[in-house]
């Protein structure tokens, strides 16, 4: 069971909210504390994708993104098993942005031309 955050005023409160409606929209599951496990890593888990979350507590307009994260949710990945990983951004809106590899952007570019195309 992940124990939910009730301050407001800490990230990890928002972390929390960000990760619970990644989980649903992809058909995964929270992992107990964000992935520090042993055997568990990352934020959200599926069938495919090992999922690394960040936020901001407020809205702003830039994202800083660290290549450590990339690395890391890759590693995190094959470790865990799957073929996949994406780091969501959130900018503190509540709306979600993906990063995954160029892999992972031209095999999904290829099933939406062949859906396309019947």
């Amino acid at each position: 069971m992940v124990k939910r955050p009730r301050n407001k005023n800490c990230t990890r409160y928002y972390s929390d909210k960000q990760e619970k409606k990644i989980a649903k929209a992809v058909g995964g599951k929270q992992t107990p504390n964000s992935g520090s496990t042993a055997y568990v890593k990352g934020d959200v888990l599926n069938d495919h994708f090992v999922i690394e979350a960040k936020t901001h507590m407020e809205s702003k307009e830039k994202f800083t993104i660290h290549k450590e994260w990339i690395h890391k949710n890759r590693e995190e990945a094959f470790q865990m098993g799957r073929k996949h990983a994406a780091l969501a951004l959130d900018f503190g809106d509540g709306e979600n942005h993906y990063i995954i590899s160029e892999k992972d952007f031209l095999d999904y570019l290829n099933y939406l031309e062949e859906s396309e195309n019947g």
